[in-house]
């Protein structure tokens, strides 16, 4: 899913693009992407790019008269940008809208229809969109420590829930946490102070750095490999791969159709934290700790 450091980036090539102009044409070719049904999505033909912002996860157009056209990429939307001149080659999208200077398409791989389009009538209704969740880049240790600690709940969860901190996902929580050297266990109550503080800098670090990556590596074309799994992340999508840091082997704890990545030795005292699936069908053979993880795999076995 496309998190903070990704959309700021789409915003911004999106802002070069189509602020100001003329929304000349909208095409919903996907049945299930359009998500409201008044104001027509028609209405805003005509009408011109006022603002853009970013509210979350989710990528907003305002155009004039007060209309806000809202993109959820979730998992597996995409936006895509192809200039007046160029032949469009791309997978089947999933809406269409054309401006003087080209045409903006969202596709979404895969058969899972979660990507949405919202079009809202009034700056009230689209606020009611809004988690509400701590903008950590804006944020001061203060407002973060009472926000991360106001409910019980394991570092993982807090950072990914959109109602306590906003534009965090799979991905850069995984980067925050090993940067910060906690479990993705651990409980948000339970933290001191100066883990909370380590947390802070961890976070606004890690956004900040990945934003201007991404920026470097947009400068004068439209964000087209969009991703979660790029290469220079520390764990995410590294499982089995060695630690930047300490050289151990990345684990990973599998939920769903998401999966958490750390290092045992950087973040959880060299212990390996249980995977539902795995435990249950290891029982008593499932390693504990990283010398137990080593000892099971087969080169250490051939050399025993």
């Amino acid at each position: 899913m496309p998190e903070l450091p990704d959309i700021d980036v789409y915003i911004e090539a999106l802002t070069e693009r189509v602020l100001g102009q003329r929304l000349e044409h909208i095409v919903v070719l996907s049945p299930f992407v359009l998500r409201t049904a008044l104001p027509p999505i028609e209405s805003i033909e005509g009408r011109s790019v006022a603002s853009l912002r970013r509210i979350g996860k989710r990528i907003v157009l305002g155009f004039d008269g007060d209309l806000w056209l809202v993109f959820h990429l979730m998992v597996a939307g995409r936006l895509h940008w192809y200039p007046r001149s160029a032949r469009t080659r791309q997978r089947a999208p999933l809406i269409r809208l054309e401006f003087p200077a080209g045409t903006l398409t969202m596709t979404e791989a895969g058969t899972k229809r979660r990507a949405s389009v919202h079009l809202i009538s009034g700056v009230s209704e689209l606020e009611r969109m809004d988690p509400r969740g701590l903008e950590v880049l804006n944020s001061t240790l203060a407002a973060f420590r009472e926000r991360i600690t106001q409910e019980n709940h394991t570092l993982k969860r807090a950072l990914t829930d959109p109602h306590f901190l906003s534009g965090i996902g799979n991905a850069y929580s995984d980067e925050i946490l090993h940067r910060a050297r906690l479990s993705p266990l651990a409980l948000t109550q339970r933290l001191t102070p100066e883990e909370i503080a380590r947390l802070h800098d961890s976070a606004r670090a890690t956004l900040l750095e990945w934003r201007d990556r991404l920026r470097r590596e947009a400068e004068g074309v439209f964000p087209e490999g969009v991703t979660a799994f790029r290469e220079g992340m520390a764990v995410h999508g590294r499982y089995g791969q060695p630690c930047p840091n300490c050289g151990a082997p990345i684990q990973r704890i599998r939920y769903a159709d998401n999966e958490t990545n750390y290092c045992p030795r950087c973040q959880t005292e060299g212990r390996v934290l249980a995977d539902r699936a795995l435990s249950r069908l290891l029982k008593e053979d499932w390693p504990r700790t990283i010398e137990e993880l080593e000892r099971l795999r087969p080169s250490a076995r051939r050399g025993s």
